[in-house]
């Protein structure tokens, strides 16, 4: 059974949701927790809110820290990744060890999968990524310092506050938002 819980963070009400094999989605913040709610019901109708076991606690505590601007490592947080095709698990795997604060491109995410010609399949995939802020694809950006897309609620905008909130830095090209 697939379970949720809601948690306030300093930008909005956010949600986990988990089965048994680990985390199955994140939701980012909403500026209503009541918005939140109806969103997860609509990706998993039969979801039940429920008490987070004791990991889905400590990971909704390290994303409250990420996202008041404080160090949080996520990378040892359970996924299900049951569902996830091959191509995209191994995106995944890449985008979580993009430390916050820094970035890499589409092109050197696929590069690390072996291919540059890739870079759009990568972006493909993380645009369907049911983890946001726990695989971190706000952290992959265009070439040349470009943002790229980002496919959750608030697009680039919602990209360009969570990098913001990191501090990072665009390679080789200072800070992002100066």
């Amino acid at each position: 059974m697939t379970r949720y819980a809601l948690f306030e963070t300093k930008i909005g009400w956010a949600g986990l949701a988990w089965g048994e094999a680990g985390l199955v989605g994140v939701h980012l913040p909403e500026r209503e927790a009541e918005v939140a709610r109806k969103s997860f019901l609509r990706r998993f109708p039969e979801i039940v809110e429920a008490p987070p076991p004791a990991d889905v606690a400590q990971a909704i505590e390290a994303i409250r820290v990420l996202l008041a601007g404080e160090p949080a490592d996520l990378t040892g947080v359970a996924l299900d990744l049951s569902r996830t095709p091959e191509f995209h698990a191994r995106v995944y795997e890449i985008a979580r060890a993009i430390p916050p604060g820094e970035t890499l491109t589409y092109g050197e995410v696929a590069e690390k999968l072996g291919d540059k010609l890739l870079a759009r399949d990568v972006g493909q995939a993380l645009g369907k990524n049911p983890w946001p802020i726990v695989v971190p694809c706000h952290r992959v950006t265009a070439a040349g310092g470009k943002l790229g897309g980002f496919s959750a609620r608030g697009g680039v905008n919602t990209k360009l506050r969570l990098l913001a909130i990191e501090g990072a830095k665009a390679a080789a090209q200072g800070d992002l938002f100066a």
